[in-house]
C-alpha cells in the first residue's frame, strides 16, 4: 500500500461522503478500477465505482435513495448532485466469480471477503487498483490518497503497459471481450501503449473465443477503437494478435493483395491509412468506418496482376459486402444505409467542366444531400490513403462550390408570401405578362428588405403597382431583373471564393 499526494485534482466530495458513510457504520470502502487508474493519470474520471465488504442489503439501509436490480452484487447510489457524472455512484459488493462455461458470464458469482480476493477477478494491472482519500491526522495539509495495488499496476500505469491480472489465459476464458478491451485501453489511453507480452500471446492462442461473444458488445468495442485518434492502430493491432480475423475477416483479406499503378500501398494498408487520415481529422463514426471499408472488395474484384490490374465494381460489391459487415455487428438499420451509401458512391467521378451541373445533381439525388459533406470527407481520405499529398485538390473544391450552387434555393418569385392568382384576384385581371412583371418587382422589395415579405405590405403594392401606365411597370421590372442577376453574380463570386476556385 502506498500514500500519494493528491496535485491539482481532488476526489469529488460525493464520493468522499459515500466511502465517509459506509466506514461509519463500520464497513470497508475503496474507489476501485479504470477511476483511480484515470486519476492517477491527471484525467477526470467519467463515473465513479466503490467496492465494498457490505453486501447489497445493506448498502440500500445506508443509502435509501437507491436501485438494485442485477446480479452482480452493485448498488447504485442517488446522490442529488449537479454533476451528471457524480448524481449515481456505482456500489459494488468485494466478489468472486467461479468458472465461465461460455466464456462470457460467469457460471456463479459468489461474495468475496477480502479486497485482495476482489481486485484478483478484474482484468489487467492498470484497472486492478484501489483507493481511498485520507486527510492528515492533523487536519490540516493536502489530501492524500491511499493506494492499494496488490499487481503492480502503478508501475505498468507508468510504462504504459497493459498486462493481464495474474495468469492472462485465465482472465480471458473469464470473458473473452477483455481481449478486445485490452487493444482498446492500448490506443485509447493516450501516450504509447503497449501489451505485454505474455498477455498478447494469450490473446493470439485464444482469439477464436471471442466468437462467443455477443456481436453487441463486440460492436461498441470495435467502435471505440474507430473512434480513437489511433483507430489505425487499433486495427493494425487487433489483426497482429489474431483478433480482426474474427471481428471484421474481410479487412484482413485486403493484407498483402496489391493494387495498381494509381496505389503505392496494398489493400489493406491503403484502407488503414485512409482511416488514419480520417481519425485525425476528427471525422466523424460514418466517415471512418467508410473510409476502412471503402475498398474492402478490392480482394475479390481483383483482375490480373501488376500496374494494370482492375478491380471493376469493386464499389458496388464493396456496399453489399459494407451491409453485411454491419448486420452481422448489429449496426442500427439507419447508420448501415448511410455508411453503404458512403461505400456505394465513394468513386463518384467529377471534373470542372467535362462534368456538368445535371450530374451533380444526379449524385445529390442517389447518395442525398444530408450525406454529400460526407462523402467528400471520404474521397479526402481516400486520396491521402492512396499516397498522393493533397486531401483537397482544385477539382474537388469546385465540386463542392457546385454542390452549394445546386443546392441552393434559386432566387425567383415563388419566395414571395403572395402568388400569380392573388396578384389577379386583387386587381381583377387575366393571365399575362402584367402579372409577372408585378411579381418581379415585389421580389425586388423583398430582396432588399427581407422583413417586407409578408402578405398585408405585398398586397398594398400590388394595389398601388396596378395604377401605373404599362411602360412604368416594364421600366420597374427590367430594373428588378437587373438587380436579381447582380445579387444571383455576387453570390456566385462570393461561393468560388469560399473554394478558391475560378
Amino acid at each position: 500500500m502506498r500514500l500519494y499526494l493528491l496535485l491539482n485534482m481532488e476526489v469529488p466530495r460525493e464520493v468522499k461522503f459515500v466511502i465517509e458513510k459506509m466506514e461509519k457504520e463500520g464497513y470497508q470502502a475503496y474507489i476501485v478500477g479504470g477511476c483511480v487508474r484515470d486519476f492517477l493519470r491527471g484525467v477526470e474520471p467519467n463515473d465513479w465505482d466503490i467496492t465494498t465488504n457490505a453486501k447489497p442489503e445493506e448498502i440500500q439501509k445506508i443509502f435509501p435513495k437507491n436501485f438494485y436490480d442485477n446480479k452482480f452484487f452493485t448498488v447504485t447510489v442517488l446522490t442529488g448532485s449537479p454533476t451528471p457524472e457524480l448524481k449515481e455512484i456505482e456500489i459494488t459488493t468485494y466478489r468472486s466469480e467461479a468458472k465461465y462455461s461460455d466464456k462470457r458470464h460467469p457460471d456463479e458469482i459468489r461474495f468475496a471477503k477480502t479486497l485482495e480476493e476482489d481486485l484478483a477477478r478484474r482484468d489487467f494491472t492498470v484497472n486492478a487498483m484501489a483507493a481511498r482519500p485520507l486527510r492528515p491526522e492533523s487536519g490540516k495539509g493536502e489530501e492524500n490518497l491511499k493506494i492499494i495495488d496488490l499487481f503492480e499496476g502503478r508501475r505498468d500505469l507508468e510504462n504504459q503497459i497493459i498486462r493481464a491480472v495474474g495468469n492472462a489465459e485465465e482472465r480471458f476464458s473469464e470473458d473473452a471481450l477483455r481481449m478486445i478491451r485490452a487493444v482498446r485501453f492500448a490506443v485509447t489511453l493516450g501516450g504509447q501503449w503497449t501489451i505485454e507480452e505474455k498477455t498478447a500471446e494469450a490473446i493470439k492462442k485464444n482469439a477464436i473465443w471471442v466468437s462467443s461473444i455477443s456481436k453487441e458488445r463486440i460492436r461498441d468495442e470495435f467502435l471505440k477503437i474507430i473512434m480513437s485518434e489511433k483507430a489505425a492502430e487499433g486495427i493494425e493491432l487487433l489483426r497482429r494478435v489474431s483478433l480482426l480475423k474474427y471481428i471484421v475477416p474481410e479487412i484482413e483479406e485486403g493484407y498483402g493483395v496489391s493494387q495498381n499503378k494509381h496505389h503505392i500501398y496494398d489493400c489493406y494498408e491503403h484502407n488503414l491509412r485512409s482511416l488514419d487520415y480520417a481519425a485525425k481529422r476528427g471525422f466523424n463514426k460514418y466517415v471512418r468506418i467508410a473510409a476502412l471499408l471503402h475498398d474492402v472488395a478490392k480482394p475479390r474484384t481483383k483482375r490480373g496482376e501488376g500496374e494494370n490490374a482492375t478491380f471493376y465494381n469493386h464499389e458496388i460489391v464493396g456496399a453489399k459486402m459494407t451491409a453485411e459487415i454491419l448486420e452481422r455487428l448489429k449496426f442500427p438499420k439507419k447508420e448501415i444505409e448511410k455508411i453503404v451509401k458512403l461505400v456505394r458512391y465513394h468513386l463518384f467521378y467529377y471534373n470542372p467542366g467535362e462534368v456538368g451541373e445535371s450530374s451533380v445533381r444526379r449524385l445529390l439525388r442517389q447518395v442525398g444531400p444530408e450525406n454529400i459533406e460526407e462523402l467528400l470527407e471520404l474521397r479526402m481520405a481516400d486520396r491521402i490513403g492512396s499516397g498522393v499529398p493533397k486531401a483537397e485538390p482544385y477539382k474537388l473544391r469546385h465540386m463542392k462550390y457546385v454542390i452549394e450552387k445546386v443546392s441552393r434555393d434559386p432566387i425567383s418569385v415563388k419566395m414571395l408570401k403572395i402568388n400569380g392568382n392573388r396578384v389577379m384576384e386583387i386587381l381583377k385581371i387575366q393571365p399575362g405578362p402584367r402579372v409577372g412583371e408585378i411579381l418581379d418587382i415585389l421580389l425586388g422589395y423583398v430582396l432588399r428588405d427581407p422583413k417586407k415579405n409578408n402578405e398585408q405590405f405585398l398586397e398594398k403594392e400590388v394595389e398601388k403597382l396596378g395604377r401605373l401606365k404599362e411602360e412604368e411597370l416594364d421600366l420597374l421590372s427590367k430594373k428588378a431583373r437587373e438587380e436579381r442577376e447582380q445579387i444571383e453574380t455576387k453570390m456566385d463570386e462570393m461561393t468560388k471564393k469560399k473554394y478558391w476556385v475560378t
